[in-house]
Order: structure tokens, then C-alpha cells, then sequence
């Protein structure tokens, strides 16, 4: 059985009425539907827009979906009581992009990790505060540290921070959402290196949500590539990279930089007119699927 399944999603958002104009509906997720399985790491890619991070989030219901079916475990998400959710949302963690926006300013760093553990109720004062430690210890901080407030801390270290969060009640999925994209270069691959360890020791599944293809290429197992909300293309990645099939693909992985200037580049323009948005998902080949 899959981790999570996901049929069909949709989400709609509400463009407000201005003047005499009604209220449009914008859908940001149109019929997406794929299946994540134990232990991999599954990407979500395209551009600004395309609906990666609204369905990440309407996954773990931290955005309710308009329609759709979400399953956990073969548990549907969409169907569960409040309670029940919360109580799910102990195996369902995310890792948000921005390490600056996503920490309490006004709480310290030991506050912010213990919170989750503090919320569900779970263990003493004292052995809240050693789970802390050690999940410090865990990301590559040093727990000295835990009386800091988030700007005393690099980006890195807040985003090992959010991390440490997310893994304080044993997740079995992280949804990464852009978990480097506002970090210098040079810390990227420490956090992405830290993703992939962690993974390895604590048997994670990620759902990866990511715009940069190099490093998709680098840390998932399959990838589906969204454009203006829906999946255009679905493949293990070593399959999605050495034989793109649908056009905006080629497109997005043509524009990936070349560290050798003098290579021989060929720059795909991606024409959208040739494109219709209502071709279903077809099998091009084995585990390789394309709206074409």
C-alpha cells in the first residue's frame, strides 16, 4: 500500500469581486493525482504558480482542498474529524521554505522544537526538554544553543531549526517545501546532505516541492512536473531527465545552466498555445507517463 494517494485533487481559490465583476474562481490545482511510496522521495517541480506548493499543503490539509481524494495510509484524509486529523498530523509534517518567516521571532529556540510535543501532550517537562536536545543534536546544532532566538541564528541553522520541528513527533512524511530555495548556495548542499542522511537513518518518506532541477535530479526517486496546476509529466527521475517526452518538460530542462560555457547549448522555447491542458496522463513507458 502506498504512503499517500492522492486522486484527482482540485483547489479553487476565489478572485474578490471588483466593481461590477463577479467573483471569479481560479483553480491552482486541477485534477492532480499520484501515489507516494514508503521511503522514497517524490518530487513536485514547474514554475512559479504551477500549484506545487498549494498541493503539498492540501495534503496535509493545511489548505482545504475544493475536491479530491487524499489517503494516508489508505486512511482518507478529507474524511477525518478534527481530532482524528490532529492526531494524524503527527505522522504528516512540513518543513516550510522560508527559515526566516516560519520561526516565532518572539519565542527561543528550545520553545519552538518543543512546541509539537507540548501540543500532543506528549511526555514530562523533562523528557520534553531531552527530546529536544537530541533533536538538536540530530540536525547538526549544538544544544547550548537552545535559549537563542531565531535571529541569533544563520539561515542554515534556522532552517535545522524548522527541521528539528518537523521531526520532534517521528514523522513518516515530510513535505519539504522549497527547503533551500532561500538559502546561499554554499549552505544548500549542507542542508540537502543533512535531508538525505536523516532520511536514510530515520526512515523518512519526502514529498520534495522544489523549482531547482539539479537538485531534484539529485535527491528524488520520481518526479511529476506541474504546469498551471495540473501534472504534465510523471517518471522516475533518471527516466524524466535522459528522455523528456511532453514539450514544457524539454522546456524546463533545457534551461537547466551548463557549468562548461563553451558546451553547446540548445534553448527550447516553450510554446503554451500548443498545448491543451485537458489531455489525460497516458503510460509512454513502463512507470513513464505524459499528457501528450
Amino acid at each position: 500500500m502506498p504512503l499517500v494517494e492522492v486522486r484527482g485533487l482540485v483547489k479553487e481559490f476565489t478572485r474578490p469581486r471588483w466593481l461590477w465583476r463577479r467573483d471569479v474562481p481560479v483553480r491552482a490545482v486541477d485534477g492532480v493525482s499520484f501515489v507516494v511510496e514508503e521511503g522514497e522521495t517524490f518530487g513536485l517541480v514547474g514554475e512559479s504558480g504551477s500549484g506545487k506548493t498549494t498541493t503539498g499543503r492540501c495534503v496535509l490539509r493545511l489548505i482545504e482542498p475544493t475536491s479530491g481524494e487524499i489517503r494516508f495510509r489508505g486512511e482518507d484524509v478529507r474524511a477525518c474529524s478534527r481530532q482524528r486529523l490532529r492526531e494524524l498530523r503527527r505522522h504528516m509534517q512540513i518543513v516550510f521554505q522560508d527559515p526566516f518567516a516560519s520561526l516565532n521571532p518572539r519565542l527561543r529556540a528550545r520553545t519552538i522544537v518543543e512546541e509539537p510535543l507540548t501540543i500532543h501532550k506528549i511526555g514530562t517537562r523533562e523528557e520534553r526538554r531531552a527530546r529536544v536536545a537530541e533533536l538538536f543534536r540530530v540536525v547538526g546544532l549544538d544544544p547550548a544553543h537552545l535559549e537563542r532566538y531565531p535571529h541569533e541564528f544563520s539561515g542554515g541553522q534556522r532552517q535545522r531549526i524548522g527541521l528539528a520541528r518537523a521531526l520532534a513527533l517521528h514523522p513518516s512524511l515530510v513535505v519539504a517545501d522549497e527547503p533551500v530555495s532561500a538559502l546561499d548556495v554554499s549552505v544548500q548542499a549542507q542542508v540537502v546532505n543533512l535531508l538525505l542522511d536523516l532520511q536514510q537513518q530515520l526512515k523518512l518518506t519526502y514529498l520534495f516541492i522544489a523549482h531547482d532541477l539539479r537538485l531534484v535530479e539529485h535527491v528524488c526517486t520520481r518526479v511529476a512536473v506541474m504546469y498551471r496546476g495540473r501534472i504534465v509529466e510523471m517518471a522516475p527521475t533518471a527516466a524524466l531527465f535522459d528522455q523528456p517526452r511532453h514539450p514544457y518538460t524539454r522546456a524546463l530542462l533545457s534551461a537547466i545552466p551548463v557549468p562548461d560555457p563553451e558546451a553547446p547549448r540548445l534553448r527550447i522555447e516553450f510554446d503554451a498555445s500548443a498545448v491543451n491542458l485537458k489531455t489525460p496522463l497516458g503510460e509512454v513507458s513502463p512507470g513513464h507517463f505524459a499528457a501528450l
